[in-house]
């Protein structure tokens, strides 16, 4: 699939490095013959890669995100695929100075700011506000006929009772805004003590910034207080917080659920630490 994807962008490579915490997409490091790094990132679905396609056209000059230098629309073997510059730094960690957690608060709050455009019609992304808690409540019962049959029967049963007595405990929604869907530090660039951009587009809707703060939380917020306010005040300072502390146990709830579930369809064997780490949050939530 590689050869022929870079066959269509006409690219000769010098190295050819596969990115290991790709969930969803299949990603390449390539570097050219000229020592310049570019990235082939290859959807897993055609819908996917038109979300992707749509989100690159959006954030253009808004957001901080890798250039897309070339776009193959794909045939019967491949859904597409995207030709990326490289965002110079590595994946953000627990390590980083609050400097750039506050880059981290103000990236993510300039995305938020994005609203669904006045009179163009898109193809990819949904624009999911204005029925958002319907849109919860259908994306959590998707994945529990998958969850069902990789879980235990009285783990699954306390699971949807516990969604059916806590779905209504949410405040109104805050958007319509353009939701990442999978804000997490593999998917943040830095550099030093900037933060280069954030990549990976293919979940994005338009919807409430409610549901988009559980996986930065879980994997970088939540470990070190200081981060976590050096986040907020970073936020803050491009458009207002939600009360995290109202909505977090809700979406990490529904998080955990639905990765699980995401797990069976993807492949548990494939994705066995996800699946462990996401059943360990779902007992954890419901003890």
């Amino acid at each position: 699939m590689l050869t022929h994807v870079l066959h269509q962008f006409g690219l000769k490579v010098e190295s050819v490095n596969e990115v290991e915490d790709s969930h969803g997409s299949t990603v390449f490091k390539c570097t050219l013959r000229h020592g310049e790094n570019i990235f082939v990132k290859i959807p897993y679905s055609k819908l996917k890669c038109q979300r992707e396609l749509e989100a690159y056209e959006m954030l253009k000059g808004r957001v901080a995100i890798p250039n897309l230098l070339d776009y193959w629309a794909g045939d019967e073997e491949c859904p597409g695929a995207f030709l990326l510059s490289e965002l110079k730094g590595q994946p953000l960690t627990a390590q980083a100075s609050p400097t750039v957690a506050y880059q981290v608060g103000a990236l993510h709050a300039s995305m938020h700011l994005v609203q669904p455009p006045a009179g163009q019609p898109l193809v990819g992304i949904q624009n999911e506000f204005p029925d958002w808690s319907s849109f919860v409540e259908r994306h959590f019962y998707s994945f529990a006929e998958d969850v069902k049959d990789v879980v235990e029967p009285s783990l699954f049963k306390q699971a949807i009772a516990h969604f059916e007595k806590i779905k209504y405990q949410l405040p109104s929604p805050d958007g319509p805004s353009f939701i990442h869907m999978d804000f997490r530090p593999a998917n943040i660039i830095i550099d030093g003590q900037n933060v280069s951009g954030t990549i990976d587009f293919e979940s994005v809707r338009f919807g409430s910034t409610e549901t988009d703060f559980t996986k930065i939380n879980r994997d970088f917020l939540s470990l070190d207080k200081t981060l976590n306010q050096a986040y907020q005040e970073g936020y803050n300072s491009i458009r207002p917080l939600i009360d995290l502390k109202v909505v977090l146990p809700f979406y990490r709830f529904t998080d955990a659920f639905n990765s699980i579930g995401w797990c069976k369809r993807r492949g548990i064997e494939q994705h066995a630490l996800f699946y462990e780490e996401n059943v360990a949050i779902l007992k954890a939530v419901l003890k």
